[in-house]
């Protein structure tokens, strides 16, 4: 496709770093792909990599790294950073994260104080980042990537218990990208028409899933950088449509529904049944209760000159 923006950023060399700018030189979808990292050699390496791409694949996506300061320039910027640990939680999962990431998003977001383009964040737990990004660096634009690959992965699972195509699957997942989803069982449709879901099914799929990918091949990461294309596509104008984003909705961020019109946002909550209802409300008050824990740890600046996170 020819490119539709000037630039898009990635920040974070890692593995949802790097098959986020992958994808990115796969869909065309900006003239120029900036890339940082913690060091500027680590995002040199992945420029020069991606470059070998853009020349193998005739991409006219033209990667190179740079510093943070001048993402500023980019119509969006995706977040991909995560921090040096080890997760050992076996429940809760994403929330392993949320100590050591939370400081590392901080300081970006104090970096971006300002910004007016598009920011996609990725490092989890997502729905908890993306609100600490939002509200340290006040952008207008801030939204999370979670519920998004958590509704793709529904439709894939329901499609193939039912046998049928994914493109008939109409249905959401919102809530937090965790433990707490809620599956829109009662508003999904096949082909325009309500059907009786297998959701035991479909919440033991999508409850393993992941780990099975992590068990696998260490780290979740072509999915991310789907759900990352998907969006900026709606994100920046270049389609409308609708994707499930976290998002500021009932004085809180969770993962909501997003339908976008000429890269204009208009969050909206699907039909829920009493149950969904009430399952979307536990997820706002856990994410609400963790929040709270995230905002008061400690800022820890990013090392300064060419050396960031």
């Amino acid at each position: 496709m020819t490119a539709r923006v000037p630039a898009v950023g990635v920040i974070g060399s890692g593995a949802v770093g790097q098959a986020v700018a992958g994808a990115l030189v796969a869909s065309g979808l900006c003239d120029r792909l900036l890339v940082t990292s913690r060091t500027f050699e680590q995002a040199k390496a992945l420029a020069d990599d991606l470059d070998d791409m853009r020349a193998a694949l005739g991409s006219p996506v033209s990667p190179s790294a740079v510093d943070v300061a001048e993402l500023r320039a980019c119509a969006a910027v995706v977040v991909a950073v995560r921090a040096q640990f080890t997760n050992t939680r076996t429940t809760d999962v994403r929330m392993g994260g949320a100590q050591v990431n939370a400081p590392v998003i901080r300081s970006l977001a104090g970096r971006f104080a300002g910004y007016s383009g598009t920011v996609l964040v990725v490092t989890n737990p997502v729905d908890l980042l993306t609100r600490l990004f939002a509200e340290v660096s006040a952008c207008p634009r801030v939204f999370g990537i979670g519920s998004g690959l958590d509704t793709a992965r529904y439709r894939l699972v329901l499609a193939r218990l039912l046998g049928v195509p994914i493109a008939t699957v109409a249905g959401h997942v919102i809530g937090e990208h965790g433990e707490a989803a809620v599956v829109c069982a009662s508003s999904t449709t096949v082909n325009g028409l309500p059907l009786p879901v297998p959701l035991q099914q479909v919440r033991d799929e999508l409850r393993v899933r992941p780990g099975r990918i992590n068990a696998g091949i260490g780290r979740t990461r072509c999915g991310p950088a789907g759900a990352v294309v998907s969006a900026l596509r709606l994100a920046l104008g270049v389609e409308d449509g609708t994707t499930e984003l976290s998002a500021l909705h009932g004085g809180g961020w969770l993962g909501i529904p997003v339908r976008f019109t000429r890269g204009q946002p208009l969050p909206f909550l699907p039909p829920l049944d009493a149950v969904e209802a009430q399952q979307l409300e536990a997820a706002h008050a856990k994410l609400r209760a963790a929040y709270q824990a995230v905002r008061g740890i400690p800022l820890q600046p990013l090392p300064s000159g060419r050396n960031h996170s």
